[in-house]
């Protein structure tokens, strides 16, 4: 006589459950970053990209790599807790593939936050502060993690409770972000047959730091206020060359030149 079958619950599993994987995924995610980036190959610190004499000495910036990992620390501290109060779900069909799934969504949000707020937003740092071109890099990690996240979709929609939606509305999805990452990087330089770029330096940089930073770039200043500089770039590709010499957000929008025009009238 053959014992007979279990068989595993195939109840829904909690939000809890799903976002203890999220945040694991995400604080993982920073560890990555930090203990790769920042400790082996040292790349970047935390705030390498900030312009300050302050934050120049090596102790400040190991201080802030040091809170950032505290931070990641407490992070994955609420996932293990989340983790721990729905222990009884893991026992459940497909908690596995569940837990997995969204910790790869996790790691690979991770990879986007960090490119859109400290890397171009607040301009904390880039991943290769000594590279010629940081915007590439700063690109490869950004498609890294739109790559890693379609990776934990994915392994999430063939689980148990996966959802509806079915294959197409994953590749509409996916057309959406690869048109999304296509146009960030076409809208970084200006049109062809327009030499005018608009670049975002940190506050409180000097008009003389951006008049040199326009001249590496064989440009010119057209006008600028408040941090934000019209610079005409003869040649189109080294535009993206200002980013060394400081710049935050280099963009091909013309749409500044009508404000600083009305504002210089």
């Amino acid at each position: 006589m053959s014992a007979p079958s279990v068989n595993r619950s195939p109840v829904p599993f909690s939000p809890s459950f799903r976002w203890a994987g999220y945040l694991l995924g995400f604080s993982f995610g920073g560890f990555f970053d930090g203990i790769l980036l920042h400790q082996i190959l040292q790349w970047h610190h935390l705030l390498s990209g900030l312009d300050s004499p302050a934050l120049a000495d090596i102790q400040v910036q190991i201080l802030a790599d040091g809170l950032f990992h505290l931070a990641m620390y407490a992070v994955a501290g609420a996932g293990l807790w989340l983790l721990w109060r729905t222990r009884r779900e893991f026992g459940g069909d497909g908690a596995d593939r569940l837990l997995f799934g969204t910790f790869l969504v996790g790691f690979g949000v991770w990879h986007v936050v960090d490119a859109v707020l400290n890397h171009w937003i607040l301009g904390l740092h880039h991943i290769r502060m000594d590279s010629d071109s940081p915007l590439i890099w700063d690109m490869v990690f950004f498609v890294f993690g739109i790559a890693v996240i379609a990776a934990g979709w994915v392994t999430l929609r063939r689980g148990p409770n996966g959802g509806g939606g079915g294959s197409r509305g994953t590749l509409a999805a996916s057309v959406l972000t690869l048109a999304v990452v296509i146009a960030g990087q076409v809208a970084l330089l200006p049109p062809a047959g327009v030499s005018t770029v608009t670049a975002l330096f940190p506050p409180g940089t000097a008009p003389g730091a951006v008049l040199a930073a326009a001249a590496t770039v064989d440009g010119r200043v057209i006008a600028g206020a408040d941090g934000v500089w019209i610079i005409d770039v003869p040649d189109r590709f080294r535009a993206l060359e200002l980013y060394r010499e400081g710049a935050v957000h280099v963009g091909g929008s013309l749409f500044p030149i009508g404000c600083f025009s009305a504002g210089l009238s």
